[in-house]
């Protein structure tokens, strides 16, 4: 960070600070969207060639009655703000390394008007990047036009703020489907969804069986939410498919 950049960032607590406790003014939702941007950027990390680093687990103080007001829709927000650090990352060709999250915490030292950005990066099982490279070690996921590294042995895919990859697709269920790497191996396992579903044309039901072996281009359909399986080899993997 340059000598401007943290001018401009003194400047700016300063000014929020002061103005903050004068004129107890609110904090607004887009004055968070707008500071966690920032923060992405302040602290990104260049760590290869075409890769560059930020966190991914952001912290919002807020003062009483800020936090009173904002965490009644804590979730709904939370999820906003997710959204709008996951953009912003993808524009800027930014890499994370795990899921990102964002929560909202009380300081009662804090006045109306005045809140504080922290981040860490935190390793998870999955995150989007802008431009991931499937490997067999690490297999990549295509779904909706952004790519997400999987890193780790069990990846869940659906509808609710708890799976690793989250869709906004009502025809998803909650935890809709579950990506297994085992024993040189991947599957994808239905995990009793509502719709049921796809993979490379074949359904995954209690009759037929939830699990299907995944391989290189396979093609998995849950709602009308569409995930492409790239293992990063053109050999087949070895199993049964079924």
């Amino acid at each position: 960070m340059g000598v401007l950049d943290r001018f401009e960032r003194r400047v700016e607590s300063v000014v929020n600070g002061v103005f903050a406790k004068a004129f107890k003014s609110e904090v607004q939702p887009v004055e968070l969207a707008s500071a966690l941007r920032r923060e992405v950027d302040t602290t990104s990390a260049v760590v290869g060639p075409g890769r560059t680093l930020v966190p991914n687990a952001f912290t919002i103080d807020l003062g009483p009655s800020d936090h009173e007001r904002l965490s009644s829709w804590e979730d709904a927000l939370a999820d906003e703000l997710t959204t709008a650090v996951t953009e912003h990352a993808r524009a800027q060709r930014y890499s994370f390394s795990g899921p990102v999250s964002v929560r909202l915490q009380r300081d009662d030292e804090l006045a109306t008007g005045v809140f504080r950005v922290r981040s860490a990066r935190v390793r998870g099982g999955i995150a989007p990047a802008s431009s991931a490279v499937a490997t067999p070690a690490h297999p990549v996921l295509e779904v909706d036009g952004r790519s997400y590294q999987l890193t780790a042995e069990r990846t869940v895919i659906g509808r609710g703020s708890e799976c690793d990859v989250v869709v906004d697709d009502p025809g998803t269920s909650r935890r809709h489907l579950e990506v297994v790497r085992a024993e040189g191996r991947t599957t994808a396992h239905d995990l009793g969804s509502t719709n049921g579903t796809t993979v490379d044309g074949r359904r995954l039901d209690a009759a037929g069986g939830r699990t299907a072996v995944l391989r290189d281009g396979s093609r998995i359909q849950l709602g009308s939410t569409t995930v492409v399986f790239l293992s990063g080899s053109s050999a087949d993997e070895g199993g049964d498919d079924w």
